[in-house]
């Protein structure tokens, strides 16, 4: 449907095209999107794809050679790729200056009709390569790539088409006769440094695309284990007709890069996903270098959570133990808005543990290649050895019991289990620092410290990005929704953490989870553009002076 209305929207002057979220395609036994996929991903997983920087148009390959292996095969490389050492990315710094000019005056309609275009593509030719990519580079079972490198960036792209044109269309008044009042909305003056993470394609593409969307070049640096389907994103913009210099395509060093982009005067923005340490350095480097900038760069950053499952007595046990699997284990546990804590109360804990068992023995990990798996590797080896030592660290904590899963294995992948820990101590290690893989940790309280376990779990995190609360008495739903307001950007009732769709629920955080921009929803396009007022008087004004400078008779 949105292929149509995109289509039709394109040769209709002046009208905006709707978006509609893209449906997921089922991969069933003997469907045609199966047999597309299986193929890819044989392909990608027997291929070592050779990536280059890009700078103004230009392949480039240098002596920093690097490799990205499959995280469940690691001994096997999928895709070879460079750094851009420091002055490679003060150079493409300066090709993105010198085409916004051009870019930017051309008119949003232009623009965006790229982007559309690049979505059409991934709906149709390019799906099952997206989704191979991720697949074999990121460890993503079958849905979860669908979800991800196929839905979510496809929606990212049309939504935040209609999105930019909607806001072209929101402008002042004009009440008094003889005067026009507008706005024009500008790109930002200088480029966007955009830095994307490991765990979603669709992050990458809208990191570095919705900034090039509304009128800025921009320096894409991906994570190094997405390369790979990071550079088809790009590869499919270049060819739906994103000019050379709009977007960069750097890997680079993460702190080389921050060096690079900190002390360039056209620094405009940075639009980043990643870690606190990182975003808070990131920051550091900007305040330091504010008299250099030729403005104030503004910062967009999404930093992760602590995120949790809040159960009350009332909830239904089957429910609650099918969210919390879904949302701690999918993608084993390195979604951003992964639940890692669960507060279960003691009168229904029986239950739910064995619900939680139940379906914890029935989890199925292993490779990609198996379209079966609930879940397969974690991302890299250092995310492994973090993962093995706060297991390492619940086995030896004598308030900690482990009660699923707890081994890890990497000898071929990077393999930890789904774990669930139990603790009789709410401030444990694992119930307050983000771990971000397949690790649960459960707190149960008593029923009548519902109130003092909300003021714990309330003060137990850094992080505010998502939370989950599962009551069925409507009264009590309202009272923890205003206790809990400060502690998620997005908030869920009886449903889990995980799986915001764009246009649906607005993602982001506050606190150390970010600046809560809200990427998939409207607010988003507009961080991007730096709006100019313009008054135009149609009429002589011959004098000047006021009626109230008159004399009294």
């Amino acid at each position: 449907m949105l292929s149509r209305i995109a289509r039709k929207s394109s040769r209709t002057a002046g009208a905006i095209p709707i978006a509609v979220n893209d449906p997921i395609l089922p991969y069933a036994p003997g469907s045609a999107e199966r047999k597309a996929l299986r193929e890819a991903l044989t392909k990608v997983e027997s291929t070592c794809k050779d990536i280059p920087i890009i700078v103004g148009g230009q392949e480039i390959r240098n002596e920093n050679v690097k490799y990205q292996v499959s995280p469940y095969n690691h001994s096997q490389k999928i895709a070879k790729y460079y750094w851009a050492d420091k002055d490679l990315l003060t150079k493409a710094a300066d090709a993105a200056v010198a085409a916004q000019h051009e870019w930017e005056h051309r008119p949003l309609r232009d623009r965006v009709q790229i982007f559309l275009k690049a979505s059409e593509m991934i709906k149709g030719p390019k799906r099952a390569d997206i989704c191979a990519t991720t697949m074999a580079g990121q460890a993503k079972n079958v849905i979860q790539a669908e979800i991800d490198a196929a839905c979510e960036l496809i929606d990212f792209f049309t939504f935040n088409a209609q999105s930019a044109l909607e806001l072209e269309t929101s402008q002042p008044l004009s009440p008094d006769v003889g005067i026009t009042n507008k706005i024009f909305y500008r790109g930002r003056e200088g480029f966007v440094a955009a830095i994307s993470p490991f765990n979603f394609t669709a992050i990458g593409g809208n990191l570095a695309g919705t900034p090039a969307m509304m009128g800025n070049p921009t320096l894409w640096k991906p994570s190094d284990t997405a390369i790979l389907s990071n550079y088809l994103v790009y590869e499919i913009l270049r060819e739906c007709g994103l000019p050379d210099d709009i977007i960069q395509f750097v890997p680079a060093d993460g702190p080389v890069f921050g060096e690079a982009i900190c002390e360039h005067p056209y620094l405009s923005m940075v639009n980043f996903t990643g870690s606190v340490k990182t975003f808070q350095h990131l920051n550091m480097e900007v305040s330091k270098n504010l008299p250099t900038f030729k403005n104030f760069p503004a910062m967009i950053g999404e930093c992760g959570g602590k995120n949790y499952h809040f159960v009350h007595n009332s909830a239904d046990v089957r429910h609650v133990a099918v969210g919390t699997i879904r949302s701690a284990f999918e993608y084993s546990g390195q979604k951003c808005s992964a639940c890692s804590r669960a507060y279960f109360p003691a009168s229904r804990w029986g239950d739910i543990k064995e619900n939680l068992l139940s379906i914890h023995s029935q989890l199925k990990m292993g490779t990609c290649a198996d379209f079966s798996i609930f879940m397969s590797a974690v991302i890299d080896e250092a995310s492994f050895d973090r993962c093995s030592g706060y297991i390492d660290s619940a086995k030896a904590d004598p308030n900690c019991e482990i009660i699923a899963g707890g081994g890890y294995d990497k000898s071929k992948g990077y393999f930890v289990e789904p774990t669930i820990i139990v603790t009789k101590d709410p401030k444990c290690l694992t119930m307050r620092e983000e771990i971000f893989g397949p690790i649960l940790t459960v707190y149960v309280y008593e029923d009548d410290k519902m109130d003092e376990t909300i003021e714990i779990m309330k003060d137990t995190s850094i992080y505010a990005l998502t939370g989950a609360i599962y009551c069925e008495k409507e009264s009590l739903v309202q009272e923890l929704t205003m206790k809990l307001r400060q502690t998620a950007g997005n908030f869920y009732i009886n449903d889990k953490s995980t799986g915001s769709v764009v246009g649906q629920q607005w993602f982001g955080g506050a606190a150390k989870s970010g600046t809560n921009d809200k990427a998939g929803g409207p607010l988003y396009t507009s961080r991007f553009v730096s709006p100019q007022a313009i008054k135009r008087t149609h009429f002589h004004i011959k004098e000047w002076g006021y009626p109230s400078m008159s004399q009294e008779e």
